[in-house]
């Protein structure tokens, strides 16, 4: 039997600056629940490409359902296609060292000036910070 009922994340494009497990988990659930997740790696892979032993399998369960880019996002050839990637996004995920991706030019506010769809979390060790909708800075604590 099939069912007819469309998942609730159907209409949403997500890109994906992210590695190791808390961002892929994020961009995991969000595309289990319907929404098109585009995984940007670097030229190399993601690091939990290469794991071995019983964490062979934290790239393929972490990364399911997602399509996946890999590009040198340092490059202006691929700053160029991270760009225009950003600018059809309604969800930015990032896990980089604050700061690295707005030095790109491909951070959460430079997507947010390009999107005014563009919605953007990121997670570092003391807080979570990120863009609301309207394009204002969020900062919190995550606990």
């Amino acid at each position: 039997m099939t069912s007819s009922v469309e998942p609730p994340l159907k209409s949403v494009r997500v890109v994906e600056l992210t590695h190791t497990i808390l961002g892929p988990s994020c961009g995991m659930i969000l595309a289990d629940l319907g929404a098109e997740v585009i995984k940007v790696e670097p030229v190399d892979g993601d690091r939990t490409r290469k794991l071995r032993g019983s964490a062979g399998g934290f790239f393929g369960y972490f990364n399911r359902n997602k399509r996946s880019l890999a590009l040198d996002a340092d490059s202006p050839e691929g700053r160029k296609v991270l760009v225009k990637l950003l600018q059809s996004a309604d969800v930015l995920i990032e896990t980089s060292a604050p700061g690295s991706n707005g030095r790109r030019g491909a951070g959460a506010r430079a997507s947010s000036r390009r999107s005014t769809r563009a919605w953007s979390t990121a997670r570092s060790k003391a807080s979570c910070r990120g863009l609301t909708r309207s394009g204002r800075q969020s900062t919190r604590s995550c606990r």
